[in-house]
C-alpha cells in the first residue's frame, strides 16, 4: 500500500508540473543545441583540415614533446589526450590509429608509428592495443604547429577550464585538401578527398598571385585527387571541373594490377580507397559460386610485409585484360569516391569547391602570419625599449651604481632608478637585474649596437604587416619550402577513356533443370529433363550401381567427398549433358583424383553451405561424426579441399543430412544398431574423429551403413533400434542373411 501511495504522489506531482509546449519549441530548445554541437564540435572539419578530435590529439602530442626525441607508448598519449577530449580511450585511440603511418589512411601521416595499426584497406585487420604500440609526431607536424607559440591562433579553454588549447592549428599548407576527411553530422555530411601536396602547393601559389584564376588553369596545376591507396583514377575533366567549382560530385577509381605470365595469375597491388579487400573477396566468392567467373580457378589474399596483394589464378587461355574489365564491372575493384566538400568556416558549415577552399585557407593563413609577425614585432619593441634604457645608463654608469649602492631598502632601488634616469618601471627592473659583471662600458656599448639592427627589423615587420602583398610573398615562400621538404610523386595514376579496355559481353551460364547421378565406380552423369522424358534407363557398367542422384539446376555447385579424406567442388555447368543411355564422365579423371581414389558422396549445393545441414561420416572402428556443411565453405574457388574428415579409421559411408534421419549400421559379425542421427554429436572441426556409436568385439569392424528410407525399410529394422550411444550391436538369428541384404 505504501508503494502504491508513493507512485500516486509521484504521478500527481508530475501532472501538476507538466506544461504544454509546441513541438517546434521542443526541437529548438532540446534538439537544435545537440545538432549544432555535432556539426561544429565533432563531425565537420575546419579550414585547418582537422576535426576537434584530431586537433586535440595532435596538440597533446606536441605539448608532450613528441615532435622530437623517442616514441612513447600510445596509451600514454591516449591518457594525456583525455585532458582535452573527454571521451573513452577507445574512441581516442581509434582517432590516433587513422593518423599513423602504419594505417596507411593518409598521403602524409602525422604520426610516426611502431607496431600493428591495421590497414585502411582492411576492415577486419585489427590494430594492436595501445599498450603495445608506440608513436611520435612526424616531421611534417613542424608545419602544422609553426607559429603556434607566437599567438598565430586563438587559444580557448578546454572542457573543464583547467588549461587552454588551440581553436585551429596554423598549418603552413592547405591540409584541408591534402588529408582526406569524412564525417556525418545531423542533416549534413562531409567527404573530402585528398590531393597531391606538390600540386596543392602549386595551385595555392597561383591563387595567391591571382585570386581570379580560372578553374581550367587551376586544374592544369591540381590535376585530380590523389589517394594513399594508389590505384587508377578515370579522368573525366568535365566531372572533375564540377567538383572543383561546386565541391560536390564523385570520381571513379580502379584497382591496379600486373599479370604474371609465367604463373598464369593476376596480382592486384592497389585497390580503390573507398573499398576493402574483404568486400572484394566476398564479391569474388559470390560470383564464383554463381558460376559467373569461370576464368578464375582460385584467388587468395597474399598481403604481407611488402604490402597489399590479391592474387587471382586464371584458367589457361584467359585474357587477363578482358577478365579485369569484367571484374571492374562486377566487383568493387572499380568504385566511386563521393565528394562533398563541407567545411566549417568561422563556425558555419559551407560547401566550397577547390578554389573556394584554397581562398578561404589563404585568408586564414594570412591572418595567422599577421598575428605571428605582430607577436614578433611586440617582442622586438619590448627589447628595443630595454636597450634604450641601457643607452641612458651608458651616459653615467657610476651614477647607476651609486643609486643602487646608496639605497638602503631594496624596494626603493627601482623607483630611484626611474627617477634618476627618467625611465619607466619595466626599464628600471631590467637595469636593476643586470649582473654586476655586466656593468662595464664594453658590455653596454655592444648591447646598444643592437638598437640599429633591431630598428631595421622592426621597420621591416611593420611594413610587412601593413602590406598584404608582402604577407602573400611570405606564404608563397613557406609553400615552396613545404613542397621541397615533403612533396612526393602521385600515388593515384590517371587513366583516360582511350586507355580503358571494354569488357566483351559473354553469354551467362544457361540455367535449366537437370538430374545428376553418381555411381559407385565413379561415373557422373548430367541429364536434362528433356532427355529423361524418353524414359531411358540409366546405363551402368556391369557390377556398378548408383550411390547418389538428385534433381537440381545447371548453375549450382556440386560437392564430392572421396574415400581419401578429400572434398572436391565443381560447377554443374562444367559437365556436358549426356543421355541416360551413356556412361557419363569418369569423375576421378575429370576432377584429378589420385590413383585408387573414388567418390563416396555427391551433393548439389543449391541452398549453399548452411550451418544447420551436416555431413555424417561412419568409420570402420565404430565411430561416427556430424560435421556442419559450413565447414566446407571457402572464400576462394578451391576445387580440392584436403582434410575433409578424419583419417584415423577407414571410411565406411558418408551421408548428407538436412534434418535428423535414421541410420542402420552393420558390423562384420552381423550385429547392428538402428539409431537417429541426432544422437551423433556435432563437431565443428572437419578432422574430428567423432564418437563411438557401436561397441565392437575384438577383430570386428563396421562393414556397411545406410540411412533414411533405406534404413527405415530394412527388414526387422526395429529389432536393431537403440536410443543411446555407444551401444552394443544386436545379433539376430538370421545374421548372415541380414548382412547379405545390406550388401545388396
Amino acid at each position: 500500500m505504501a508503494r502504491k501511495k508513493k507512485i500516486t504522489e509521484q504521478t500527481e506531482y508530475v501532472e501538476a508540473h507538466i506544461e504544454d509546449q509546441a513541438i517546434t519549441d521542443t526541437i529548438e530548445k532540446n534538439y537544435m543545441p545537440y545538432v549544432m554541437t555535432v556539426i561544429v564540435s565533432r563531425a565537420i572539419p575546419e579550414i585547418d583540415g582537422f576535426k576537434p578530435s584530431h586537433r586535440k590529439l595532435l596538440y597533446t602530442m606536441y605539448k608532450m614533446g613528441l615532435l622530437k626525441g623517442a616514441r612513447t607508448k600510445s596509451a600514454n598519449v591516449v591518457g594525456q589526450t583525455m585532458q582535452l577530449n573527454p571521451h573513452g580511450d577507445g574512441a581516442i585511440y581509434e582517432t590516433l590509429v587513422r593518423l599513423t603511418r602504419g594505417n596507411e589512411a593518409l598521403l602524409h601521416p602525422f604520426i610516426d608509428s611502431k607496431g600493428s595499426f591495421g590497414k585502411q584497406y582492411s576492415r577486419d585487420m585489427a590494430y594492436a592495443a595501445s599498450r603495445y604500440t608506440e608513436v611520435k609526431l612526424e616531421a611534417i607536424c613542424t608545419e602544422i604547429f609553426a607559429g603556434i607559440d607566437k599567438n598565430a591562433v586563438d587559444m580557448v579553454p578546454n572542457y573543464d577550464n583547467t588549461q587552454t588549447e588551440p581553436a585551429l592549428l596554423p598549418t603552413t599548407f592547405p591540409n584541408v585538401l591534402v588529408s582526406p576527411n569524412t564525417g556525418i553530422a545531423v542533416g549534413m555530411a562531409s567527404s573530402i578527398c585528398s590531393f597531391n601536396l606538390a600540386e596543392i602547393c602549386d595551385g595555392t601559389i597561383a591563387l595567391l598571385k591571382n585570386p581570379k584564376l580560372s578553374t581550367d588553369k587551376l586544374m592544369d596545376l591540381i590535376k585530380a585527387p590523389d589517394f594513399s591507396g594508389g590505384g587508377n583514377l578515370i579522368y573525366d575533366r568535365e566531372q572533375l571541373k564540377s567538383i572543383y567549382e561546386t565541391g560536390q560530385g564523385s570520381v571513379k577509381l580502379r584497382a591496379r594490377y600486373t599479370y604474371d605470365k609465367q604463373n598464369g595469375c593476376i596480382e592486384i597491388l592497389q585497390i580503390p580507397y573507398s573499398t576493402s579487400i574483404e568486400l572484394i573477396i566476398k564479391k569474388l566468392s559470390d560470383l564464383t559460386k554463381e558460376g559467373r567467373l569461370k576464368e578464375i580457378t582460385d584467388f587468395r589474399d597474399e598481403t604481407d610485409l611488402n604490402g597489399f596483394k590479391l592474387t587471382l589464378d586464371l584458367r589457361r587461355g584467359t585474357d587477363p585484360d578482358q577478365l579485369m574489365a569484367k571484374l571492374y564491372k562486377m566487383t568493387p575493384l572499380e568504385d566511386s569516391f563521393g565528394c562533398n566538400f563541407n567545411v566549417l568556416i568561422d563556425a558555419s558549415p559551407r560547401q566550397l569547391g577547390v578554389a573556394g577552399l584554397l581562398l578561404e585557407w589563404i585568408r586564414f593563413r594570412m591572418n595567422c602570419v599577421k598575428r605571428e609577425l605582430t607577436f614578433e614585432l611586440g617582442k622586438k619593441r619590448d627589447k628595443m625599449h630595454l636597450l634604450r634604457a641601457l643607452g641612458k645608463i651608458l651616459l653615467d654608469i657610476d651614477k647607476a651604481i651609486a643609486i643602487v649602492r646608496e639605497t638602503q631598502k631594496e624596494s626603493d632601488v627601482v623607483p630611484r632608478l626611474m627617477e634618476g634616469f627618467s625611465i619607466d618601471q619595466i626599464q628600471a627592473e631590467y637595469i636593476a637585474e643586470i649582473k654586476l659583471r655586466h656593468l662595464n662600458r664594453e658590455y653596454i656599448i655592444e648591447r646598444i649596437k643592437e638598437i640599429e639592427s633591431l630598428g631595421r627589423e622592426i621597420r621591416d615587420l611593420e611594413e610587412t604587416i601593413a602590406d598584404e602583398l608582402k604577407i602573400k610573398a611570405l606564404i608563397i615562400e613557406q609553400l615552396r619550402d613545404v613542397k621541397k621538404k615533403f612533396a612526393q610523386p602521385r600515388k593515384t595514376q590517371l587513366i583516360y577513356a582511350d586507355d580503358i579496355v571494354e569488357a566483351v559481353d559473354t553469354d551467362p551460364t544457361e540455367n535449366y533443370n537437370i538430374r545428376v547421378v553418381l555411381t559407385k565406380e565413379g561415373y557422373f552423369k548430367k541429364t536434362t529433363y528433356q532427355s529423361l522424358r524418353g524414359a531411358d534407363e540409366q546405363k551402368l557398367k556391369d557390377g556398378d550401381e548408383i550411390i547418389n542422384q538428385e534433381d537440381t539446376e545447371n548453375i549450382v555447385e556440386l560437392m564430392f567427398i572421396s574415400d581419401k579424406c578429400r572434398a572436391y567442388k565443381a560447377k554443374a555447368d562444367d559437365f556436358d549433358p549426356v543421355k541416360a543411355s551413356a556412361l557419363g564422365d569418369f569423375l576421378p579423371a575429370k576432377l584429378g583424383f589420385d590413383d585408387g581414389e573414388r567418390p563416396i558422396l555427391m551433393k548439389a549445393m543449391k541452398d549453399g553451405y548452411k550451418a544447420e545441414h551436416h555431413i555424417i561420416y561412419i568409420f570402420e572402428n565404430g565411430k561416427g561424426v556430424r560435421v556442419p556443411v559450413s565447414a566446407y565453405d571457402t572464400k576462394g574457388t578451391r576445387r580440392r579441399l584436403t582434410g575433409a574428415y578424419s583419417d584415423v579409421s577407414p571410411i565406411v559411408a558418408a551421408f548428407y543430412e538436412e534434418k535428423p534421419v535414421n541410420l542402420l549400421i552393420m558390423a562384420s559379425d552381423g550385429r547392428g544398431i538402428y539409431i537417429n542421427s541426432s544422437l551423433i554429436p556435432e563437431k565443428t572441426t572437419r578432422s574430428a574423429s567423432g564418437v563411438t556409436l557401436m561397441n565392437l568385439k575384438k577383430g570386428q569392424t563396421v562393414k556397411s551403413a545406410v540411412f533414411g528410407e533405406a534404413a527405415d525399410s530394412f527388414p526387422s529394422a526395429a529389432k536393431y533400434k537403440k536410443t543411446k550411444i555407444p551401444s552394443p550391436g544386436v545379433l539376430p538369428r538370421n545374421a548372415p542373411e541380414q548382412l547379405s541384404l545390406m550388401d545388396e
